[in-house]
């Protein structure tokens, strides 16, 4: 904090402030001059794990493919390949911090492999029950998809109760996300506050 009692950028990025804006419902978002923003959109968007749904195409080419899963097996590299974008977010600064996250285990990621090539995977941000999808990326058909899936099953299996995916897209309403508000979102939160849960 400086002498006028505003919190600077690099005081928001350290590990316990991004944790606990994230518990708040808030993430982080570079603009195109790097500069990083918090964020708390009025509708946000999650994906229910009590109610999910799995394509039936998707399930068939999982159990065809010889995709390999990983988790936390290279966060820092799945990072990278989500930012590898014409337009990102995800400047060199929000890398450094996620970095320190990572070493919290705040940080984690799904990671797909093909012939032990990196082809696809995601991150998010794990606090107690609720799990905050970051971002995903795909080099090869349906790689992020089949990410996408793996963290849902680890989140049930480990009795996550809330999959917040941010912003709702084609790709995920087929997973069955929807749009709900803020405040609703928020109980969520606070129901999944009162589970301690690991990744």
């Amino acid at each position: 904090m400086n002498k006028s009692g505003i919190i600077s950028e690099e005081d928001l990025l350290k590990p316990q402030n991004m944790i606990r804006l994230y518990s708040r419902g808030a993430f982080p978002m570079a603009d195109d001059s790097g500069k990083i923003n918090w964020y708390l959109p009025e509708v946000r968007t999650i994906i229910p794990l009590m109610e999910f749904n799995i394509p039936r195409s998707l399930k068939k080419f999982m159990k065809r493919t010889d995709y390999e899963y990983r988790f936390n097996f290279n966060q820092l590299e799945v990072i990278k390949q989500c930012a590898q974008r014409e337009s990102t977010w995800i400047s060199e600064k929000l890398i450094d911090a996620y970095k320190n996250l990572i070493n919290f285990n705040y940080l984690h990621s799904v990671e797909v492999y093909q012939s032990n090539r990196l082809i696809g995977g995601l991150y998010g941000i794990a606090y107690k029950g609720a799990f905050f999808g970051e971002s995903m990326f795909s080099l090869v058909s349906q790689a992020s998809k089949c990410a996408l899936v793996k963290l849902i099953e680890r989140l049930t299996y480990n009795n996550y109760s809330v999959l917040d995916v941010q912003f709702q897209t084609e790709h995920l309403k087929m997973f069955g996300a929807r749009e709900i508000s803020f405040d609703e979102f928020y109980e969520l939160l606070l129901v999944a506050y009162k589970s301690e849960t690991s990744f």
